[in-house]
């Protein structure tokens, strides 16, 4: 049990972050060309390089710290997974204005470009998920999660892997019926509440 409530969390965090993101659009677009099977395994892939190295990094950072550091990294934790979730509600031309709009853009481009070249889908689609994610809130998150579960790296990978995939299963298969029936704004208010929510949990655990 002690290694499934952090396998869940990043789970739950990263399937919900995923949905409606700019690399789960490119996955969107990579469908209608190549096999879902090399697409998936080329999402696995990505994720497990880039999000991977940022459990690695978080636990290695927690597992250097103080039991007395170990409290304000649980209140780091959980207060950026707040300020995530707060921040996709604002405006989004607010939300350009407060983060590098020039770095953002320039990403979307080379991966926009990056993605009409002639190489091997599952390279293709794990390179776009490698650098598409770099900086994200997933990315972030997962993070955060090393420093808060530095004993549990492998279950955070599988869970950051097996939310990755999940989320870009569904959006290949309903990506259709989403899009008809759920608006962009529902699906970024489920994510951005998703992120807050975990936040407060957290918090509450601490006190209680």
């Amino acid at each position: 049990m002690e290694y499934l409530y952090p396998f869940l969390i990043t789970f739950t965090l990263v399937f919900f972050a995923e949905l409606g993101d700019k690399t789960q659009l490119l996955v969107l677009s990579f469908s209608t060309k190549n096999r879902i099977k090399n697409i998936l395994l080329g999402v696995a892939l990505g994720t497990f390089f880039s999000h991977g190295f940022a459990i690695l990094f978080g636990s290695q950072v927690a597992c250097f710290s103080s039991e007395g550091f170990q409290f304000y990294l649980k209140i780091f934790t959980y207060a950026s997974f707040v300020l995530f979730g707060l921040i996709g509600f604002l405006p989004k031309k607010s939300r350009e204005a407060s983060s590098n709009h020039v770095m953002t853009s320039s990403k979307s481009s080379f991966l926009q470009k990056f993605s009409s070249l002639k190489l091997n889908c599952i390279i293709m689609v794990a390179s776009c998920i490698l650098v598409g994610e770099l900086g994200d809130k997933t990315f972030l998150a997962s993070l955060s999660l090393g420093l808060q579960y530095p004993n549990s790296k492998l279950p955070l990978i599988l869970g950051s892997v097996c939310g990755m995939v999940f989320s870009n299963l569904i959006a290949i298969f309903c990506g259709r019926l989403i899009g008809k029936h759920l608006k962009q704004s529902l699906i970024e208010f489920l994510s951005n509440v998703t992120f807050v929510a975990f936040g407060i949990f957290g918090f509450l655990h601490i006190i209680f």
